[in-house]
Order: structure tokens, then C-alpha cells, then sequence
């Protein structure tokens, strides 16, 4: 399934699409107020991190940031990365944490970044726009729900909503509702946590030694997951569980 291209671009207008600028001339046009080691930039006061794996992405929304001049922007490519810098003293005003981005675990991520940068508000971005899973995000203490389609001005108005101390959900008339499970999946406990490992992004060996298990058990488990959820493999099962909300 093709997920939408973000709408975030340095000088672009709240239309557009971002290019796909080279990544060295978009680190260039986020000027000073770049950080990658939760230190300050030199411009604006609102200390934002942002951690997501997608360099292009990432690149995209901290040069948007910086250009607004009234933000600093840090980076992290993964959740590891990020957790270290909030716990050697970084202090952000805001954490925008990518759903999807190695270590997250579903939303055991979340509650790590929470835990390691307490007061602090931490969003959930996204790159579908997933009512579930905005609103399982809320319940675990998310401050907002971010699709990556959300076009630039809403972006910045959402970010210093939550700053404010609100959440932020994409429409004011947004209504979470639980996603229509398909008829005939029923997961057993043991495959919903295979599922939740196989987000995480770990092997069948590594699944197994998490779970106490033979490898060829985990195999199997992984196997009856693609047949339960009719997906073509891990990765597609995957993405089906988030849509469903089984992670």
C-alpha cells in the first residue's frame, strides 16, 4: 500500500509537496538553527526533536522548522538515539517520534521517551492518516497524532497547540473509531506477540530467543500470522496489524 508523500518543505506554501531535494542542500538551507545532539541551535526558542529513519523526511521538516525562525530543531534516526539524548540532558520543548522508526516497538517506544523526558510532550507521527491509531497513541499518553500529509500551517499550529499543553488530533472533527476487524482474524495471544516483535523489526532467531522459543516455532508462528492476515509477507502482515489495530 502506497502511503502519501509528506506536504513539508523549506519556503514551500502550505500546498505543495516537499521535493526531493538532494539531502546536502536541504541540510544547508536549515541553517544554524540545526542540532543533531540535543544541544540548541543559535535560532528560535522552541526546541523541537524530531526522530524518524527517513532521512529525506527528516531533513524536509527540520529545514521547514528552521526556516520558520521561531524553532531549533534536533534529529534522531532511530528511537535509541533519541532516548540517549533526552537522558544526557536534553531539553526539548517537543518530541516528534515516527511510528514506524527502528526501536519503537509499537508503542513501547512512546512510553520510553515519555519516561526518559518526563513533562515533556511527545507526539506520534505517521505516514497514513490511521484514527485507530491516533487514538491507541492518545491513550498511551501521546500529546498528538501527526499524519505525514498534514499540510505545513497545520503542522506549525499543531505543534504549538501541544506546546501549549492541548493535544492535537488532525480535524477538530476527527472521531477515532476501532477499525472493522476482518471476519476470521483472531490472533492467539502467542501470534499478537510475534506481531508486536515482527514491528519491532526483529529476525525469527531473535523472536524466538525473545519468546523462549525453537526458531522453527517462531517461523511458524510468522507463517500463520501471513495466512491469518492475508498478507504477503512480514512486512505486509505488519502493516495490516497497524491498520487493524492488533499493534
Amino acid at each position: 500500500m502506497e502511503q502519501a508523500r509528506p506536504r513539508w518543505h523549506a519556503g514551500s506554501d502550505d500546498d505543495q509537496h516537499f521535493a526531493r531535494e538532494p539531502r546536502a542542500k536541504l541540510q544547508q538551507s536549515a541553517g544554524a538553527g540545526h542540532a543533531t545532539d540535543g544541544q540548541p541551535g543559535e535560532r528560535g526558542g522552541v526546541h523541537v526533536l524530531i526522530a524518524d529513519d527517513h532521512d529525506l523526511l527528516r531533513d524536509s521538516l527540520a529545514a521547514f522548522l528552521n526556516s520558520d525562525g521561531e524553532f531549533r530543531v534536533s534529529e534522531a534516526a532511530d528511537l535509541g538515539s533519541a532516548l540517549r539524548m533526552a537522558r544526557a540532558g536534553g531539553r526539548f520543548d517537543l518530541v516528534l517520534l515516527d511510528y514506524s522508526m527502528p526501536g519503537m516497538n509499537g508503542f513501547d517506544g512512546l512510553g520510553a521517551m515519555l519516561a526518559a523526558s518526563p513533562g515533556t510532550p511527545v507526539a506520534v507521527m505517521s505516514g497514513a492518516l490511521n484514527p485507530m491509531l491516533g487514538e491507541r497513541a492518545l491513550e498511551r499518553g501521546a500529546a498528538g497524532f501527526i499524519p505525514k500529509t498534514l499540510a505545513a500551517r497545520e503542522l506549525v499550529a499543531a505543534i504549538r497547540t501541544m506546546i501549549g499543553g492541548a493535544r492535537f488530533t488532525p480535524d477538530p472533527e476527527w472521531k477515532p473509531e476501532r477499525a472493522p476487524v476482518e471476519p476470521g482474524v483472531a490472533l492467539s495471544r502467542r501470534e499478537e506477540q510475534v506481531l508486536g516483535l515482527l514491528n519491532g523489526g526483529l529476525t525469527n532467531r531473535e523472536i524466538a530467543e525473545r519468546l523462549g522459543l525453537q526458531e522453527v516455532t517462531a517461523k511458524l508462528h510468522v507463517k500463520n500470522l501471513c495466512r491469518k492476515l492475508d498478507a504477503r509477507n512480514r512486512t505486509h502482515a505488519v502493516l495490516i496489524g497497524q491498520q487493524l489495530g492488533l499493534i
